[in-house]
């Protein structure tokens, strides 16, 4: 199947060409016609499977020959969850449409406002937004939706455990009653069911893969090692590893930014994103991450399904989420669009239940494997035998564990203490790729994609979370 085949324009089919893709992905082959028909879609995908060109393609065609939207209206709107999800959507929606003379714009909180209520005076085609922010604009009657066409809750999973429910409710009283409505999910959860219940006519259901698993492309791995010593372990693989890009998963903004630390401490370039880091902040280390002046971006849960680098090597989970649905989202970071990735979770002890807790979801046992040097000592402080000698935490490495101590893992170790892959000292250069896609580019107001006419804007990076 090709994307000639789906009914899309000339102007869209050339732009997809421009861009390398020539075979529509299976949500797209899915769900493409059945938008360009006008029907109401409940969809469940991966993250990584080509998502947002299956509704940005066939709203772009339906809007291709409208008149002129009128002053401050909308015709097709998109709600997502977090400010990087919305930018990349925007962005989207430029890059597909640039042979097309429509408009579009994203808002979200973070910035100033004003100059948000200037772009969509001229009204838009299409407006990409965060709940918090759209609602803004809305009591203030800078934008109208007597024209809306179309509505989009991207991620709506994610909205509404972020607290998005009640914004959601507000926005959908406003919109005019007959429109076209698509709910993208990354599972079909009781919640997003009777969300759909209540927002879907007649939907045609699509689910592309499987609920809750992660993408075949990834290889996944867990690798035991005290607590103390993850930061030191982490460290290690990513000097004798020659990983020169990975995205590192923190359960709080304040291991985040101590974890950035420490490895700068090692020479090792690294940057965090997280909600106490400025947008100015956010933008930069985003940026620096895809040029390849940083190696190592460290981010927390918000920030798991808004990070779209292309070709990104490894994942690692320097802690476990605590929700084990977050496990499956944050390793669709990598092996995106058929790509090889790898991930790659540091387990301490008193991760063993969060661990198991992921393997039931995703239904499947990880392979544990232990690195030569940072075997870890996982008997409980409880239980520890008498004498151990736990050393000072972070600085001392723990004493090995003797065969009369019981570990709770299975798995091998690797070779030579060099490698996570095994084969004795040699130096592994899996990951080691560059990605050297640039830094991702959005408008930062309202766009006009007609004729190849550009963006302009400033680059927004960083996540809703949670001040709209």
């Amino acid at each position: 199947m090709t994307f000639e085949t789906l009914g899309l324009s000339e102007q869209l089919l050339r732009a997809t060409a421009e861009m390398g893709y020539t075979e529509p992905t299976p949500i797209q082959a899915k769900s493409i016609p059945a938008v360009l028909k006008g029907g109401d879609i409940l969809a469940a995908a991966q993250t990584g499977t080509g998502k947002t060109a299956s509704f940005v393609l066939p709203i772009l065609h339906r809007l291709s020959d409208k008149p002129a939207v009128k002053n401050n209206q909308v015709r097709a709107l998109v709600l997502t969850p977090t400010r990087e999800l919305a930018a990349q959507i925007q962005q989207s929606v430029v890059d597909y449409g640039k042979h097309l003379n429509l408009r579009s714009t994203v808002v979200f909180g973070g910035v100033k406002i004003n100059p948000q209520m200037m772009k969509l005076r001229g009204g838009v085609d299409v407006l990409v937004a965060t709940p918090g922010r759209l609602l803004d604009l809305y009591r203030q009657n800078a934008v109208k939706f007597d024209q809306v066409e179309t509505l989009v809750l991207d991620e709506a999973d994610r909205m509404l455990d972020m607290g998005f429910i009640n914004d959601i409710k507000k926005i959908l009283a406003a919109l005019p009653k007959q429109r076209q409505n698509l709910l993208f999910s990354a599972t079909f959860s009781n919640d997003i069911r009777r969300l759909a219940g209540g927002l879907l006519h007649d939907p045609l259901e699509i689910n592309v893969a499987p609920k809750n698993t992660a993408a075949e492309t990834v290889e996944q791995k867990v690798y035991p090692v005290d607590k103390a010593r993850k930061a030191e372990l982490l460290s290690h693989l990513i000097r004798t590893e020659g990983w020169h890009q990975a995205l590192v998963f923190s359960r709080t903004k304040h291991g985040a930014n101590k974890l950035v630390k420490l490895l700068d401490r090692d020479d090792i370039r690294a940057a965090a994103i997280h909600g106490n880091k400025s947008q100015s902040q956010r933008t930069k280390a985003l940026a620096d991450f895809k040029r390849g002046k940083v190696q190592v971006l460290v981010a927390t849960d918000i920030a798991s399904r808004g990070i779209d680098i292309d070709q990104l090597p490894q994942v690692v989970n320097f802690d476990l989420p605590n929700v084990p649905e977050d496990y499956v989202h944050r390793i669709g970071r990598t092996g995106r669009a058929g790509n090889e990735g790898r991930a790659i979770s540091l387990v301490s002890a008193d991760e063993i239940s969060l661990l198991h807790d992921i393997e039931r979801v995703i239904n499947s046992n990880i392979e544990r494997q232990e690195i030569e040097d940072f075997e870890p000592n996982h008997t409980l402080p409880a239980s520890r035998p008498p004498g151990s000698g736990r050393g000072r935490q972070g600085q001392n490495r723990p004493p090995r564990k003797n065969g009369a101590q019981q570990k709770p893992w299975s798995g091998s170790k690797s070779g030579g203490g060099r490698s996570a892959n095994g084969g004795g000292g040699g130096r592994n250069s899996n990951g080691a790729s560059r990605n050297t896609s640039g830094a991702n580019r959005n408008t930062g107001g309202a766009s006009r994609t007609g004729g190849g006419r550009g963006t302009s804007g400033n680059t927004h990076d960083a996540e809703n979370f949670g001040n709209r």
